[in-house]
């Protein structure tokens, strides 16, 4: 009898903990993003590693928005130590998000773990920045602060309460029968006893991300040396053979601003000493300061992994964690301490002798390399979570480093998470499929990070040369040549098309940087899906949730997976071809668009089919775009250099565009020290078309030269 009452007892608590939060309440905590709180959150989650500080000015001038869902659709319950989620699906929305994935955009009908790992060539959610965060077609985003493993059923899972619950069919003599049967939820397990999950408001999913992105501080605005051309040398190359390389791009005409240097230029590595070889660099500070005169930054690659050969390995023992990988110890980042100990050797040791950057790798994966999830640090923080932030951490404190001295860096990481689209890094990894590169580059504008399709070595020219197309057409224009040691002009047949895919890289450092501003100041991700651009959605589906495909071939087209061709700032489709293939088809959003090279009208709404050559990767611009260019530098302007622009001009509506502008390398601009400035194009009384820039503004930075005016219209 006593046990008895005492099962009826539990059971009673469970259902009271239940009840107590399935009714949670949501507060407007920024602009057109709500908040609620589930039972007791921990104590770390990914906005407290990643330091992120929304920015409410910039989010406050997004179109205002509503709460997008029902609330009373919403149910969170915290049972047996875990928070239950489930939010509302209808019928024809689609997903996107939950991280960098590599092969799939569309996600609806997925079940995924959200896990920082190696990418091994599934999207189940084990990748390099699973951000818990994800994106619907009807205009709203959810993000869940946590920096647990969380499982998630992305319409997947069928309640026997569904409001909408799929007809039960005969799979003997019914066809339409389905394993996967339609389900009007998304739910997501989090293994802890409490959690914030946010909403953020559209009413587009454009607005649904830049929301996202400036709710953690905007995303990143790289130096103007960081978005030209960079080299990453062999791996135990020494001082002499970096400055032959970089003499060589220079006496070939290549563009060069940064040189990356391998594990070699470390007294070892795997585990790391963090502390310059002195055979293959006898003097790093000359070495750095040699290419700084050349132009050149010097960007480091390593790993946090202390030696026990490293100048501060005992000092850093008490606050390191229980495992080591590669018999190095992890640091635990999340205390001053080991902080200290860490970033304190790359400061005085590099950063302050002119190193600009890091390249951070193996802060991912796989699990037979990183600590153990029974591993445990000082801080008390799980090993779980630390796998969850460690990218993030490395990240936040290495540019730290650069902001304590009012330079800018750009870098490379291997490892990221839901917070980090303020730090300045691009994610890169070890697996080399083309395809799934330019898919990962799509999904990184639902993730919150960058993503960089680097090219290392090829199986034949042609190859070289479509991969080095997407490179130009990317956050970071980089040749990874850690292992093969390959240059630009390895491949001579092509070699000529590369420079001038380089140079053209160089020519469009105005519009990538007003990209990257644009990241910043308002949320746009420089790169980003089909999915987020205006027009795409055919009209029939939007405003009848179905479209006569019969009728309209483009609206089938457009309903697809959209896994190849992506927008590269505010005008640009970029369609990359693969090797083998001499033609593609490619997907025109509603409104006219034309060929970036010759200004010939491409189509309007509609499915192409174009036969570029191997020289040419296909690239559209809007109706009415204007493309600021420079000429053709080696080096990124330097701080405060006046540059002349042409303006090019396409299509046939008059056009406006916002051109940032700022010194290129401080971080002044977050104290106001920046400008816009206005270049218009119309037609005079006489239908002539005349463009105009608006004069510089007074008292702030100006580096535009002379400004001539292409117009390209055919």
């Amino acid at each position: 009898m006593y046990i008895a009452k005492r099962f009826v007892l539990i059971i009673a608590f469970v259902f009271e903990i239940s009840l107590t939060y399935a009714q949670v309440s949501w507060s407007e905590t920024a602009p057109g993003v709500w908040k609620a709180v589930a039972g007791v959150p921990e104590n770390y989650d990914l906005l407290k590693a990643s330091g992120a500080t929304p920015n409410k000015e910039a989010l406050s001038a997004i179109t205002q928005a509503s709460f997008p869902l029902d609330q009373t659709e919403i149910s969170i319950k915290v049972i047996d130590g875990k928070t239950y989620l489930r939010f509302p699906l209808q019928k024809e929305e689609q997903l996107y998000g939950f991280g960098l994935n590599f092969q799939t955009v569309h996600q609806r009908g997925k079940i995924l773990q959200l896990h920082v790992d190696h990418y091994g060539g599934k999207d189940n959610g084990r990748t390099h920045a699973p951000s818990p965060f994800y994106v619907s077609s009807k205009g709203y985003g959810v993000f869940i602060n946590s920096a647990r493993y969380l499982n998630v059923y992305a319409g997947t899972a069928v309640r026997k309460d569904s409001k909408n619950a799929p007809v039960a069919k005969d799979r003997n003599t019914d066809k339409s029968w389905n394993s996967r049967p339609y389900s009007d939820a998304v739910e997501i397990l989090v293994p802890a006893a409490g959690v914030e999950v946010y909403v953020f408001g559209g009413p587009t999913p454009l607005d649904a991300v830049r929301r996202f992105n400036l709710f953690n501080g905007g995303g990143c605005l790289p130096p103007r040396w960081g978005l030209g051309f960079t080299q990453r040398v062999k791996t135990l190359y020494t001082a002499d053979e970096v400055k032959k390389e970089v003499a060589a791009f220079r006496e070939k005409g290549f563009p060069l601003d940064f040189i990356g240097l391998e594990p070699g230029w470390q007294s070892k590595s795997y585990p790391c000493t963090f502390s310059w070889d002195s055979t293959r660099y006898p003097n790093p500070a000359g070495f750095v300061q040699d290419l700084l005169k050349e132009n050149i930054r010097v960007n480091l690659w390593t790993n946090p992994y202390v030696s026990p050969e490293a100048p501060f390995y005992k000092a850093i023992v008490p606050y390191s964690g229980s495992h080591t990988v590669w018999n190095g110890l992890v640091p635990d980042l999340t205390t001053q301490q080991g902080r200290t100990l860490f970033f304190d050797q790359l400061k005085n040791n590099q950063v302050n002798i002119g190193v600009s950057g890091y390249k951070i790798d193996e802060v991912d994966g796989y699990d037979y390399y990183l600590w153990p999830d029974v591993a445990t640090f000082p801080s008390g923080v799980t090993a779980e979570q630390m796998r969850q932030t460690f990218g993030v951490l490395l990240q936040r404190y290495s540019a730290e480093l650069y902001h304590q001295q009012n330079k800018r860096t750009f870098g490379l990481v291997r490892g990221s998470n839901a917070g980090g689209a303020s730090f300045p890094y691009v994610i890169y990894n070890d697996y080399y499929n083309h395809e799934d590169f330019i898919t990962a580059l799509i999904n990184s504008g639902f993730a919150g990070v960058l993503w960089t399709p680097e090219a290392r070595a090829s199986k034949s020219s042609e190859e070289w040369l479509r991969r080095f197309q997407t490179v130009v057409f990317s956050p970071m224009a980089m040749i990874n040549a850690w292992a093969s040691g390959t240059k630009p002009w390895s491949y001579e047949d092509v070699a000529e098309p590369i420079k001038q895919l380089a140079l053209l890289r160089m020519q469009m450092m105005p519009y990538w940087y007003t990209a990257f501003a644009r990241y910043h100041f308002q949320g746009i991700p420089p790169f980003r899906a089909m999915n987020l651009e205006e027009g795409f959605v055919p009209e029939s589906k939007k405003e009848n949730g179905s479209a006569n495909l019969e009728e309209n071939p483009y609206a089938e087209a457009a309903s697809k997976e959209i896994k190849d061709q992506y927008m590269a700032g505010d005008y640009l489709l970029v369609a990359p071809l693969f090797t083998g293939q001499k033609t593609r088809k490619v997907v025109l959003p509603k409104g006219r668009w034309y060929d970036f090279y010759t200004g010939a009208f491409a189509g309007d709404g509609e499915v192409i089919t174009v036969t570029p050559g191997l020289d040419k990767i296909p690239v559209y611009v809007k109706d009415g775009a204007i493309i600021p260019l420079m000429k053709p530098m080696l080096h990124a302007p330097a701080a405060g250099e006046k540059v002349d622009l042409t303006v090019r001009f396409y299509g046939e509506k008059p056009g406006s565009y916002q051109l940032y502008d700022d010194d290129g390398e401080t971080y002044n601009y977050e104290k106001g020290d920046y400008s816009w400035r206005e270049i218009k194009v119309e037609k005079d009384k006489a239908g002539k078309w005349r463009g105009a820039i608006s004069a510089p503004v007074k008292g702030k930075p100006n580096t535009v030269g002379s400004v001539t005016f292409e117009f390209m219209t055919k």
